[in-house]
């Protein structure tokens, strides 16, 4: 699950004060804050397609990351590593964070 306001109001919110950079980011790669479904279903595909890379258990439920290349709007793909969680009491996963992978 990829909610509205983790893509709009996260990840392509350049004032945040708390994005990090990710929206200069994920918008130098074409995504754009009021086309936010693009960068969802981009995220969406990698989490189906790529195997995790690491798993492990908090206090709020299951965490998985994913790595991966996802393509852009602008025809670019990139490297980034998401972060998911089912959280407990859940059976589906939900979007935590996503960013550029250093390789």
């Amino acid at each position: 699950m990829v909610r509205r306001d983790k893509i709009a109001d996260y990840l392509l919110n350049s004032a945040h004060r708390e994005n990090g950079g990710k929206a200069a980011f994920f918008e130098g790669l074409g995504f754009r804050r009021r086309e936010w479904k693009t960068l969802a279903k981009a995220l969406q595909a990698l989490a189906m397609r790529t195997d995790v890379a690491t798993s492990t258990e908090s206090p709020h439920g299951r965490k998985y990351v994913i790595v991966g290349r996802i393509e852009s709007p602008s025809g670019h793909a990139a490297v980034v590593q998401t972060i998911w969680i089912v959280d407990k009491g859940r059976d589906v996963a939900r979007l935590v964070t996503a960013y550029p992978r250093k390789t």
